[in-house]
């Protein structure tokens, strides 16, 4: 197998991109030193590809890739940058077709590929896609593809990309399901390239998700910092950082990084002719993190844009799956039970039933919670769904409750608590709609139980730090003990958050 040995001079490569037309303006993502056989012209598209992947804007960078295609038809990693979009490791998602598309449009076949690689480095590149895409389940493949970057990045050593990939394979070989022990080997691996190079956004950006959760989000605080700078023409990018805020609970954080994301997004989206998005992941943010700071008129505005969309019937189904976790927030974090009658749409979602049976039955309607009972236990009628299991615990114990079985509803959260427990731990805004330790803390006050309520308050703490919900309920419950100690610090915490109260 012939190998011609071109590298071009990338940093040269990417200036004259920045400096070419107005419509090719090189966006500011990141910087990287990622050399190829590619040609000249072809550099600058495919140098904003690989930018463009590491933050997880995947639409554009394929649209990059195939720029560098176009100047260049024999550029090897270009098939490979294009195929790589197709795979998104953290949210559960990859499109095998369309990468192996991709590769084939290069050559037909790995063995063909290979042959045709210029470089030995450019085929092993390619090989471990032929992995990543291959055979077997796509457990069995994300496994053996993290095994296929530590090897290439063990034979490259100097190559600071193979080793950014390397890390992003560890993260992706738990199919986006927090392990512990193996997001803090992919925080190993990509913490050097960001000693190496600061302005990587790949780096910056698999630090921040090998450390976000609350135990170990204090490592990957100066990461959140850097990454806003880094890529400030990311969407993702802007957001990323409050995946580090909200396990921190710094709620001005979080709106800024949203505000910012929002943004970045629809100033792109107007680029393509599209309309703002303003029931997605970052707006559900950004309306989290105005609850949790108490900006009413804001969190309103922003649920009223989405429920207006979702109204219309122009939608997309994830549109609709952030308008439930929004209006579910809106209500819960409120309290304000008669929300979930005025924010209202025509959906077919287990989550909207839960809500709006949820509010009834705090308002005394057990018809309509008893109703939304009977769906939920039709929806989840085993425990395939922890989430959905916790749902139905905790609208049957609020029933319980109303019915004045105090005891039957404590049994019934402690079973919510436990599924909660037995879980991995899920990034952002709490991932069961009521938090179950929350809900146990809050029947517990009105059991008189005001001990057992302080500890459900803290323990929810240890999951959502700094929740406004659950710091009020700390307020309360340790007053209520005599605990002025800890009803004075977490006062003087929600004080900080909301201002005077």
């Amino acid at each position: 197998m012939s190998r011609r040995l071109l590298l071009v001079p990338t940093l040269l490569a990417a200036l004259a991109w920045a400096a070419g037309p107005a419509d090719a303006q090189h966006r500011q993502l990141g910087a990287i030193d990622f050399p190829n056989s590619g040609s000249a012209a072809a550099q600058g598209p495919f140098m904003e590809g690989v930018l463009l992947l590491h933050s997880f804007e995947f639409e554009d960078a394929a649209l990059a890739f195939r720029s560098a295609q176009e100047a260049d038809p024999d550029f090897a990693l270009a098939f490979w940058g294009e195929a790589m979009t197709y795979n998104h490791p953290l949210w559960r998602q990859q499109d095998k077709a369309a990468a192996l598309a991709a590769l084939d449009r290069y050559a037909p076949t790995p063995t063909a590929r290979a042959e045709k690689a210029p470089t030995e480095r450019e085929a092993a590149y390619l090989a471990t896609l032929d992995i990543l895409y291959g055979k077997g389940t796509k457990a069995e493949r994300d496994a053996d593809y993290m095994r296929a970057m530590a090897r290439l990045s063990a034979a490259y050593p100097d190559d600071l990309e193979a080793r950014a990939f390397h890390a992003l394979a560890i993260l992706g070989s738990t199919d986006g399901e927090r392990d512990f022990a193996t997001y803090m080997r992919a925080a190993a691996v990509a913490q050097p390239v960001f000693d190496a190079n600061p302005d990587h956004p790949g780096a910056v950006h698999y630090i921040i998700h090998s450390f976000d959760d609350p135990v170990h989000a204090p490592l990957g605080l100066a990461a959140a910092r850097a990454y806003s700078g880094v890529a400030p023409d990311a969407g993702h990018a802007q957001h990323m950082t409050s995946h580090i805020f909200v396990a921190l609970g710094m709620w001005d954080d979080v709106v800024a990084a949203n505000i910012r994301a929002r943004d970045v997004q629809n100033a792109r989206n107007a680029e393509l002719g599209r309309g703002p998005n303003v029931c997605g992941h970052y707006t559900a943010w950004l309306h989290y993190g105005w609850l949790m700071k108490g900006s009413a008129d804001d969190a309103q505005r922003g649920m009223d844009e989405c429920a207006q969309l979702v109204r219309s019937g122009e939608a997309n189904p994830g549109e609709v799956s952030y308008f439930v976790s929004m209006r579910a927030r809106h209500v819960f974090d409120t309290g304000e039970w008669d929300a979930a009658r005025s924010i209202t749409a025509d959906v077919d979602h287990p989550g909207y039933v839960f809500v709006s049976g949820y509010a009834a039955a705090q308002e005394g309607d057990r018809t309509e919670g008893s109703n939304a009972l009977a769906t939920l236990r039709a929806a989840y009628p085993g425990d395939d769904d922890p989430r959905g299991s916790i749902m139905r615990l905790e609208l049957e114990a609020l029933i319980a409750l109303d019915s004045g079985d105090g005891e039957r509803a404590v049994q019934l959260l402690h079973e919510a608590v436990a599924i909660e427990e037995s879980l991995p731990f899920e990034f952002g805004p709490p991932a069961s709609l009521k938090p179950p330790h929350e809900l146990l803390g809050e029947v517990s006050l009105e059991l008189g139980e005001n001990a057992a309520a302080l500890e459900a308050f803290r323990r929810a703490l240890d999951f959502t730090p700094e929740r406004t919900v659950a710091l009020r309920g700390v307020v309360v419950a340790a007053e209520a003990l005599g605990e002025s100690e800890a009803a004075t610090d977490a006062r003087a915490r929600l004080e900080r958050i909301l201002g005077s109260m």
